[in-house]
């Protein structure tokens, strides 16, 4: 369970570190931000155990997800996985953790902004226990994204994986 704290701690701080030179970067160069603002929160999604699948060059399982926000939380419900690549790994208790940010529009929970398709870059390494990293680009309604550096990790691991990896996710289905 510390694992878990890690990761969300690292991917809060990073977050805060990229908002701050994102913003800053945009002020230096005059860019008017306008009422753009920069909503943070956390995403920390869990793969369902039983519902990956390896096909070598592509990967998908299932996965649940919850987005807490000033206190709120709003759980999805989706898909990820490599779409091109290679997935040479068997995970279990795989978690992922996500920084949202927004550019504007309404995000607060119960709207389900965050539902949408991320896509990117993704790379995995595990002996018993792995980590890896997301570099996922996308959005939902309302402009939003999630953290473009995410970190992953599991426990009961072994291999490694790379390639086009991918996060669709919606409202859960009733």
């Amino acid at each position: 369970m510390q694992f878990k704290s890690i990761v969300k701690s690292l991917a809060i701080v990073s977050a805060l570190s990229l908002g701050a030179i994102g913003n800053a970067s945009a002020q230096a160069v005059g860019v008017n931000t306008g009422p753009t603002t920069l909503q943070l929160g956390v995403m920390k999604c869990h793969v369902l155990s039983g519902t990956r699948v390896y096909l070598l060059i592509r990967s998908t399982a299932d996965v649940e997800c919850v987005w807490e926000y000033k206190g709120a939380t709003e759980k999805y419900s989706g898909e990820t996985g490599i779409a091109l690549g290679l997935d040479l790994s068997f995970k279990e208790n795989e978690e992922m953790a996500f920084t949202v940010l927004a550019g504007n529009g309404n995000v607060t929970p119960g709207q389900h902004s965050l539902a949408g398709k991320f896509v990117g870059g993704t790379a995995d390494a595990a002996l018993g226990v792995g980590v890896g990293v997301k570099v996922l680009v996308g959005g939902g309604k309302n402009n939003i994204s999630l953290q473009p550096l995410a970190l992953a990790g599991s426990t009961g691991s072994l291999g490694a994986s790379a390639g086009l990896g991918f996060l669709y996710i919606e409202a859960p289905k009733k």
